[in-house]
């Protein structure tokens, strides 16, 4: 017999297991977001099956993330990194793009259209592992930084006009036609602007006037979630809506105060879920099952990015050592790329095979990123640590 409180069961396990997964990877020198998904890996194993109010915590810890990474953005660095991210990011969508079309094709030519779906999920970033691993090593403010999350949004756009055009060619009766698709893009981000001037000029009228201390917290989620939900209704990602909700939160003179909060928020219950229910949501079997052509795609799709990103960083003025890092910061996959998989196993574009490819990425790619960074920063961390 089972018991509606349940989840609360469920729950309890998954916070210890985050606690004590992010407490040794922290032991080990390593960011606790990597034990933490490990331990969501070994929750799996043990036959933990996720329910819909885990996924649904889940959900709300990485539109979290995803606000406070926005909270603490320099939107005059924002700006002025416009130019670098456009480059980092339409490295990052050409490079893996066309590796591993190139790589699937020559595996199997009889099958472009599989082809070309696999090298449109690989262009899709997933930043939230690189946001929590630069957020913990205090590189997210670097221009690095910027530039990843900045080129991460334009990433995540034209990986969406790329999905269209893919399925608009590969079966032109499903999904949004290409001009759709744009114009909703379009609404989001004039919502989005206009949303944010008008909350700007409002906190200005209201400074001074009344006391919104106790209450802008509530104020500041219930902006977060309503752009998040917007953005996932225009077709563009709801974490792309909560970044921008706190972006504009980062123009108020609350700013800190809101980002103090949502940060205690965040941290004490709905990031380690999130990162745990990363872990929880890997098929081990599926993804051995297709180790041959698993290993080939990653290397493909991870190459892309080190190599596309890179490029357009150097181009950007970047120094190896930072374009090196900001490659790395892109090379995670997750959520997106398992939602354009799983679309195409529906269309009957590509098979069980290549889904496990996929899954198996996201599994690797998540794993190593974290580490990775922390290797690619440790210049920039021993400075830091010296200055202190």
């Amino acid at each position: 017999m089972h018991s509606n409180l349940d989840f609360l069961v469920q729950l309890s396990i998954i916070l210890a297991a985050a606690t004590f997964g992010g407490f040794v990877s922290k032991k080990l020198g390593q960011p606790a977001v990597l034990g933490q998904i490990i331990v969501g890996i070994v929750l799996g194993l043990l036959s933990i099956e996720k329910i819909e109010f885990i996924d649904n915590i889940a959900q709300i810890g990485v539109i979290f993330l995803m606000f406070i990474a926005g909270l603490e953005t320099d939107v005059n660095e924002l700006i002025e990194s416009g130019k670098s991210s456009s480059m980092i990011a339409l490295g990052g969508v050409l490079m893996p793009g066309i590796l591993v079309f190139g790589g699937m094709y020559f595996i199997n030519p009889e099958n472009l259209s599989m082809a070309l779906f696999m090298g449109v999920i690989s262009t899709a970033t997933s930043v939230s592992i690189s946001v929590q691993t630069l957020r913990e090593m205090n590189q997210l403010r670097t221009k690095q930084g910027i530039s990843i999350l900045g080129a991460a949004i334009i990433d995540d756009i034209a990986g969406i006009i790329l999905l269209t055009f893919v399925v608009a060619a590969v079966q032109p009766t499903e999904g949004m036609s290409i001009g759709k698709t744009l114009l909703n893009i379009g609404m989001f981000f004039g919502i989005a602007a206009l949303a944010g001037y008008g909350l700007t000029k409002l906190s200005q009228y209201c400074l001074g006037r009344y006391n919104l201390e106790t209450k802008i917290v509530t104020y500041a989620i219930i902006v977060c979630f309503a752009l998040a939900f917007l953005s996932e209704e225009l077709g563009v990602a709801a974490i792309t809506g909560s970044y921008f909700a706190g972006v504009m939160f980062s123009m108020t003179p609350h700013r800190h105060k809101v980002s103090h909060e949502i940060n205690k928020i965040a941290s004490a219950l709905f990031t380690p879920v999130f990162f745990v229910s990363i872990g929880m949501g890997v098929d081990l079997k599926a993804a051995a099952s297709a180790l041959g052509l698993g290993t080939i795609f990653i290397i493909l799709a991870v190459l892309g990015k080190l190599i596309g990103c890179g490029v357009g960083a150097r181009l950007s003025g970047f120094s190896k050592e930072k374009a090196l890092q900001i490659g790395i910061g892109m090379i995670p996959r997750a959520e997106v790329a398992i939602i354009i998989a799983t679309l195409g196993v529906k269309m009957n574009v590509i098979g069980d095979k290549e889904l496990a490819a996929v899954i198996l990425m996201v599994l690797v790619t998540t794993i190593v990123t974290p580490s990775l960074l922390k290797m690619a920063f440790s210049k920039e961390m021993k400075k830091e640590s010296q200055v202190a």
